[in-house]
């Protein structure tokens, strides 16, 4: 019986990306969003796969949500928690609001979409949760302390997880995006960007394609033997030890 995946934030972006790479590789996905109706819609017609709204930032959304996708598909085997938002400020100029509503979604969600699905996987003795946090996750950037402390707190509740449920045959892992070539980052001011890609050694952005592929690697069975870890693809631009 085919396995079933959740990807947050699945219909856009490198969500997009991972939802079409987990269709492809033979698992029933669920692709949730946030509030455009107008790109969900068109991307379950694109893709055939079922798209369900709620709020990752919101713990009774996500448990009646997951309960809908299991309700639907089946038990739910994969988490792929890629949902997330900026609202960049420096530090004296950020809002209560501003921190707040980062961190709830950012890492707050990690809670919200993991716990209600947890238990299951331990009872079934397999199971994958796939964070996606971030470059400045792992280095910080200037203008982002919200979201730099927050995708810095996926990696530590990541490993926490990891440790809990290792025995159980459930396996947490991050991937540590760099620049991608996304909607949002194409968005940004032609000179900007090329200086942001100068900063790349690879000399390029990475693709949604490429995020995917290492979402898809550690959902498969090939990976139940790394725990733990950030798999960082940023094309060099900063170097984890």
């Amino acid at each position: 019986m085919p396995k079933v995946a959740v990807v947050t934030g699945g219909t856009r972006g490198i969500g997009y990306a991972i939802s079409i790479a987990l269709k492809d590789r033979g698992f029933r996905v669920a692709a949730n969003y946030a509030g455009n109706d107008n790109a969900a819609q068109q991307f379950q017609a694109e893709t055939g796969i079922p798209v369900y709204r709620w709020d990752v930032g919101d713990y009774e959304a996500c448990a009646t949500g997951l309960k809908r996708v299991a309700s639907d598909l089946g038990p739910i085997d994969v988490v792929v928690n890629n949902a997330g938002i900026t609202k960049d400020a420096m530090l004296h100029k950020m809002t209560p609001e501003m921190w707040n509503e980062v961190i709830r979604i950012d890492l707050g969600s990690m809670f919200n979409m993991t716990q209600p699905v947890i238990e299951g996987m331990r009872n079934r003795n397999w199971g994958r949760i796939i964070n996606i946090t971030s470059i400045n996750g792992q280095k910080g950037q200037m203008g982002q302390t919200n979201y730099s402390a927050a995708k810095a707190g996926v990696i530590g509740f990541t490993k926490a997880l990891a440790m809990e449920t290792a025995k159980k045959g459930v396996t947490v892992n991050c991937v540590a995006p760099g620049y991608i070539d996304t909607e949002m980052v194409q968005a940004v001011p032609e000179k900007v960007l090329e200086s942001i890609v100068a900063q790349i050694p690879v000399g390029r952005l990475g693709t949604c394609t490429e995020i995917a592929r290492c979402v898809t690697f550690l959902a498969s069975d090939e990976a139940g033997f790394i725990t733990g870890s950030t798999l960082t693809a940023n094309g060099g631009q900063y170097i984890a030890g």
